[in-house]
């Protein structure tokens, strides 16, 4: 394996100095990227020639679902804003592609490094393989074998044309296996999210809203919802809010709203009585509520992987993940998405009889060293 490696590793290109474009583009991938940077900074700041572009794609152009999350993580002002915007699937792809085109031919790079499985990771990968530029994808083979998700063509794109795959987990070692990737390109490096979540739990910020809606620790339940199958359909969004609205007359619901989500209820005619629906929260303050919450309602996939880390009790409404080890390594389960099912969900959690989780191999706050590392090695820097 090793000489595998090192023969991959030789046919690297030779360079002096070595420039990384980082694409990011919405909210989840700004968790990733913070510890890339960082990871980056104290190499080059050691002697080594290895330097970055932050390139921001504007696809999250809110500033609580994007500046916010710059400020508090630390990153760093972007060098480019492509500013895309927002828009229909294929609108907002083409106005990606088109401006990162015209940025990487102007500013060639050595590699563009892509995180997660947003527009902006396919988009920005096909982009710099028809530049003829090395891609390296952060996050690579997660999988939920669902085609219906827009993250899942996103994924499955991207890890057709990646040259270095970074994984999260065993199970997407060996989702690339079985695609035909071979090992000497896939490199098991742990979870950059967890990075900036070890980092960052010791400053969590307690909402400006907590003494208000009067919470106390663990005797409240958080709730994120914005995945179509969810919030699209009047019929299905009533009928979950009805079962969190019955739980809310005993303990607090707080719902921080996605705009599309938003958007949503102010279409169907949505009021909520028990249900506190306050606004997207930094990162921080997002955090604090979780951590300290009695169990988290979700759809998202990267929030399944934090609950996991924080031992908090997880209920995704979807019928599918792309994180499995989420399920059967940590505090999360798939509930699916029917409101009977939530019910019976939530009458085991506040009953405490849910499953004590525990934290999947190298979640331990490396990963980006890990990724600078190989990084360093591929490119003989």
């Amino acid at each position: 394996m090793l000489v595998i490696r090192l023969l991959f590793c030789y046919f690297a290109p030779a360079i002096l100095t070595m420039i990384i474009d980082i694409i990011a583009g919405a909210r989840p991938n700004f968790m990733k990227i913070a510890p890339i940077i960082s990871a980056i900074e104290t190499t080059h700041q050691k002697g080594t020639n290895i330097k970055y572009r932050l390139v921001h794609t504007g696809q999250h152009y809110d500033k609580k679902m994007s500046g916010d999350f710059f400020e508090q993580l630390g990153i760093p002002e972007p060098d480019v804003n492509l500013g895309a915007g927002g828009g229909s699937q294929a609108e907002q792809t083409a106005a990606i592609m088109v401006g990162y085109e015209r940025q990487l031919a102007a500013n060639p790079s050595d590699l563009v490094l892509v995180v997660g499985d947003v527009t902006s990771t396919m988009a920005c990968s096909i982009v710099a393989k028809k530049l003829n530029t090395r891609v390296a994808h952060v996050e690579a083979g997660i999988r939920s074998f669902d085609l219906a998700m827009p993250e899942e063509i996103n994924r499955m794109v991207t890890d057709s044309i990646t040259d270095y795959f970074f994984t999260t987990s065993g199970i997407a070692n060996e989702n690339l296996r079985h695609a035909g990737i071979p090992d000497e390109r896939i490199f098991f490096v742990g979870n950059t999210m967890i990075d900036t979540l070890l980092k960052q739990m010791a400053a969590f910020e307690q909402p400006d809203f907590w003494d208000d809606l009067g919470l106390t620790k663990k005797n409240y339940i958080v709730v994120t919802l914005h995945r179509p199958s969810n919030v699209d359909s009047q019929e299905q969004i009533k009928a979950l809010l009805d079962v969190l609205e019955r739980f809310g007359e005993n303990m607090p619901v707080i719902f921080p709203v996605h705009p599309r989500t938003r958007n949503n209820f102010e279409k169907f005619g949505v009021t909520l009585k028990n249900v506190k629906a306050v606004d997207p929260m930094g990162y921080l303050q997002f955090n604090y509520l979780v951590q300290h919450s009695k169990g988290v309602i979700t759809d998202s996939g990267g929030i399944t992987e934090e609950t996991t880390v924080m031992g908090i009790p997880c209920l995704t409404l979807r019928d599918s993940t792309e994180r499995p080890e989420t399920c059967t390594i940590g505090t999360n389960v798939l509930v699916g998405t029917e409101a009977g099912a939530l019910e019976e969900a939530l009458k085991d959690l506040i009953a405490n009889k849910w499953k004590k989780g525990g934290i999947p191999p190298l979640w331990n706050g490396n990963a980006a060293k890990r990724i600078v590392q190989h990084l360093v090695e591929l490119y003989n820097l």
